[in-house]
């Protein structure tokens, strides 16, 4: 339970900052025909019978537009990585040195390139929706304070035009990245 709507609105930012953050790292990690380490380095490889993520076990980088450079700090651990970038499902297959993994990027073609515009907009819609379920939650936080007797009138409006602030910030975050993102994929 909440002692204040101070506590309700930091509460509120977090949590919308979280989701926006969360949607950022979904979007990250959609593949739009260019390298980038982040469309590898969630990637979970399971090794010594321990899943990690595949950025804490080597070096990725991408030393040409359509080429990810993946070193292992152990190079025994170079076919686990080459079975997780596989069982990701990324659209990409991983090319094998035995010191090194290369991962060419290929095109995209402009049927897949809508598609992964729909998929980005999907996030952002999701994004959206819980921003949205964290200010209905603030909001009756908010009433039942001032039904508590905890807060004034005044104060729950002030605290209510507070967090539909958060939300249209929050909000305007999230259509910036989705629409960064679609033109970053739409872009040939």
């Amino acid at each position: 339970m909440y002692n204040s709507a101070d506590d309700v609105l930091l509460e509120a930012d977090d949590k919308m900052e979280k989701a926006v953050g969360h949607l950022q790292q979904g979007l990250a990690g959609l593949r739009t025909g260019k390298a980038s380490p982040t469309l590898v380095e969630h990637i979970s490889v399971e090794c010594y019978g321990t899943q990690t993520r595949l950025n804490q076990m080597s070096l990725i980088s991408t030393p040409e537009p359509r080429l990810i450079v993946i070193k292992p700090y152990d190079p025994s651990s170079l076919p686990a990585i080459e079975k997780a970038i596989l069982a990701a499902n990324i659209g990409v297959t991983p090319l094998n040195d035995g010191r090194i993994i290369r991962v060419p990027i290929p095109e995209l073609s402009e049927e897949r390139r809508k598609e992964l515009t729909k998929v980005a907009s999907r996030m952002g819609e999701e994004a959206r929706v819980a921003v949205r379920a964290i200010r209905r939650d603030a909001n009756e936080a908010i009433k039942a304070l001032e039904k508590a007797g905890t807060i004034s009138e005044d104060d729950r409006d002030q605290a209510l035009a507070e967090v539909q602030k958060y939300t249209d910030t929050n909000s305007g975050k999230v259509d910036d990245l989705v629409a960064a993102k679609e033109k970053d994929i739409l872009a040939v």
